[in-house]
């Protein structure tokens, strides 16, 4: 038997076409039709039937040919703009709009938004979404690149306890930059965790401790004494020694405060004072001033700006200077006094970091000079436990004097915030 053929598509394919043609083709028709007819009647029903419109849409294509003289220009699309807006804004405000935005060019439309409400009371201001469409027709506005949003895999809340002004202090070093004259210009920022209050900006030449300690000392003689004090693992706060400690660290732990340092690679630890440098580096470092001391003068007019003027949308668009209260733990204090129970063995580090024990110089930290240590027996290791108030150092081993003080070793698993406190 021949091979079956195969069956026919029996589909009809689309025809390619455009509106315009069509209705071109529809009133020429109608004009054929009523030309026939010599002006009688033109069914209408059957016409619109075989191009598939209306008897509404039919008519209206052809009053417009008729009206306009017959040209078949007027069968184009016309605009659906409508010609009047009742709820457009006025132009004034759009300029008050506008103005607002030069005058921080930084901020956000939630931002301006309350910034307008608050310095014009009578106003009626539009949405913080309606501004944005002001900007953005107005060409003030940079297109972000959309990110993927991506499902973090565990949420934490570092900062849970942190509910009123001074329970927390967040300090760091903002990534440096050269000013104008080439010199590298490092940021100090202090801020306060609940408030988001800025205590501190300082452009400094060198980022020792000294320096810090320095800053540190005005700030607390300004505002009092926080509770706790966070920062990175890096230098000066934090070292590879016993205990991670520093003399500045040890300075705050005298003074009775709780010294917080963040887990390696964790800077959302410290998220808040990490996303406050974002805005700090758009607004005061792009382009950076002439010099350090043009720049510090930068940073203490945005400092001003940013804690009297500047809503937060994180604490509903309020200031932070609306918030922060100074604490009343005031300084300068007398510093914490350590006392040892009289079951341990109490030695004094010297000038070096060593102690004498056993006729040997052993090295403890050079963090702790002239402070006092307890060394505690261990009788099932027959070591020494070395402390500094209630903060473990490492142990002692009589035997083997030779390696000096072994060190804690950080205990492995999730990474968290290291806290110290003396007492």
């Amino acid at each position: 038997m021949p091979p079956a053929t195969p069956p026919r598509d029996r589909r009809v394919p689309w025809k390619a076409t455009d509106a315009i043609k069509e209705r071109t083709k529809f009133v020429l028709e109608w004009e054929r039709r009523w030309n026939q007819a010599e002006g009688g009647p033109v069914n209408m029903a059957e016409l619109c039937r075989m191009f598939g419109v209306s008897r509404q849409t039919g008519y209206t294509w052809v009053e417009r040919y008729r009206q306009s003289n017959h040209d078949l220009r007027v069968l184009g699309e016309r605009s659906r703009r409508p010609k009047t807006f009742p709820t457009a804004i006025p132009a004034e405000t759009e300029d008050l709009i506008v103005a607002a935005r030069k005058r921080w060019p930084k901020w956000g439309p939630r931002k301006l938004r309350q910034r307008l409400v608050e310095a014009n009371p009578g106003l009626e201001v539009p949405s913080a979404s309606v501004m944005s469409k002001v900007l953005k027709r107005r060409g003030m506005t940079t297109p972000r690149k959309r990110r993927r949003k991506t499902v973090p895999a565990g949420v934490s809340a570092p900062f849970s306890g942190c509910e009123e002004s001074n329970a927390v202090w967040c300090m760091d070093f903002k990534g440096w930059f050269n000013t104008g004259d080439g010199v590298r210009c490092y940021p100090f920022t202090l801020i306060d965790a609940f408030s988001r209050y800025l205590l501190r900006c300082e452009g400094l030449c060198d980022p020792d401790g000294k320096q810090v300690r320095s800053i540190l000392d005005s700030a607390f003689l300004e505002f009092g004494l926080p509770l706790a004090i966070r920062s990175d693992g890096g230098p000066p706060f934090a070292s590879t020694g016993p205990a991670r400690l520093t003399e500045l660290s040890v300075w705050l732990l005298r003074l009775g405060l709780r010294v917080e340092i963040i887990a390696p690679g964790k800077p959302q630890q410290n998220g808040r004072l990490e996303r406050f440098h974002r805005t700090l580096k758009a607004e005061t470092t792009s382009p950076p001033a002439r010099d350090c001391r043009a720049q510090q003068r930068v940073f203490d007019l945005w400092r001003r700006d940013y804690n009297h003027e500047r809503p937060h949308e994180a604490l509903r668009l309020r200031r932070p200077a609306a918030i922060y209260l100074s604490s009343l733990r005031r300084y300068p204090r007398p510093l914490v006094r350590i006392d040892y129970d009289p079951f341990s063995h109490v030695t004094r580090i010297d000038k070096n970091g060593f102690i004498k024990w056993h006729r040997h110089d052993v090295f403890i930290s050079s963090a702790l000079k002239h402070e006092l240590i307890a060394l505690d027996a261990d009788r099932q290791d027959d070591r020494w436990n070395v402390r500094w108030g209630a903060i473990p150092l490492g142990s002692l081993d009589d035997h083997r004097l030779d390696r000096g003080l072994i060190v804690i070793r950080r205990p492995r698993g999730p990474k968290k915030v290291t806290s110290m406190s003396l007492l």
